[in-house]
C-alpha cells in the first residue's frame, strides 16, 4: 500500500478560473494596438516578452502588465500615448481585482480531500495577487501549507518536501500545467496527476508522460480526484 503523506494543489485553472482573465486582456490589448500592428502580431510579441521577462518579474499580473507597457513601447517606437499607458494599468487592476471563480467540483472536492489527507496549496506568481485569491476563495482553511514560490522546477519541490519532512514517493500534486506541476514532481519521484484547464499559456505547454506507469494520471474531472486517491493508496 501506497501512503499519500501529502497532496499538492496548484491554485491558478486547477482551483480557480485564471488564465481566462489573460486570454481576454490580451484581446484587447491587441486591440488597443491593432492601428500600429496586425493583431496576431501583436499577439506573438506579448508572448516573446513575458517569456524574456520571467527571469526579470517573475509571474504574474503585475509582471504581465510590465510585458504589455513594454510591448507597445517597441511597437510604437515610442509613440504609445500616456493615455492607452494608464489604459493598460487598468486592465491590469481589473484582473487583479476580478472575482475569484472556483472550477467545477472544487468547492465540494477540497473539504473532503482535506478530511482524509493533508493538504498544501503550491502556486506560483505575485506574492500579495495569490494571498488575496487565496482568501477570496474561502479554500484556505483547509490548507494546512500555502507555498508561494516564484518558480516550480524539482529543486523547489525537493525543498519543500525536506522542510515539510515528506519523502517524494508520499507526495501527489495535481495540477493543470505539465511543465510546473507535474514534469518536476514525476522528475523527484513522486506521483502527479493531470487536469488540464480549457486555456493553458504557451509558456506551460510539454509533452505527456508516458501513462500506465503508476505515478502518472490523467483526470478530466476534479471530482474524481477523492476516488483516485483512494485507489492508489488501495494498491
Amino acid at each position: 500500500m501506497t501512503k499519500i503523506n501529502l497532496i499538492g494543489l496548484d491554485a491558478d485553472d486547477t482551483l480557480w478560473h485564471n488564465e481566462r482573465y489573460y486570454a481576454e486582456t490580451q484581446t484587447k490589448f491587441a486591440d488597443l494596438l491593432s492601428h500600429y500592428q496586425p493583431e496576431e502580431w501583436v499577439r506573438k510579441q506579448l508572448l516573446q516578452t513575458e517569456t524574456r521577462n520571467i527571469e526579470h518579474f517573475g509571474y504574474g499580473i503585475k509582471a504581465f502588465a510590465l510585458s504589455m507597457i513594454e510591448t507597445a513601447v517597441e511597437l510604437t517606437d515610442g509613440r504609445i500615448s500616456g493615455q492607452d499607458v494608464r489604459t493598460l494599468i487598468e486592465m491590469a487592476r481589473g484582473m487583479i481585482n476580478a472575482e475569484v471563480e472556483l472550477l467545477e467540483h472544487v468547492g465540494e472536492t477540497i473539504p473532503r480531500l482535506a478530511a482524509s489527507h493533508t493538504l498544501a496549496l503550491i502556486t506560483k506568481g505575485d506574492l500579495l495577487d495569490q494571498e488575496k485569491k487565496v482568501l477570496r476563495s474561502g479554500l484556505g482553511k483547509y490548507f494546512t501549507s500555502v507555498e508561494i514560490v516564484s518558480q516550480k522546477n524539482a529543486g523547489i519541490y525537493a525543498r519543500m518536501l525536506a522542510r515539510l519532512s515528506v519523502a517524494p514517493e508520499n507526495f501527489l500534486m495535481v495540477g493543470n500545467s505539465l511543465r510546473s506541476d507535474i514534469l518536476p514532481v514525476l522528475e523527484l519521484g513522486g506521483k502527479a496527476v493531470y487536469i488540464p484547464h480549457e486555456i493553458t499559456w504557451e509558456h506551460e505547454a510539454a509533452d505527456l508522460p508516458a501513462s500506465g506507469t503508476r505515478v502518472f494520471f490523467h483526470l478530466d474531472d476534479f471530482g474524481k480526484l477523492p476516488e483516485l486517491v483512494q485507489e492508489l493508496e488501495r494498491d
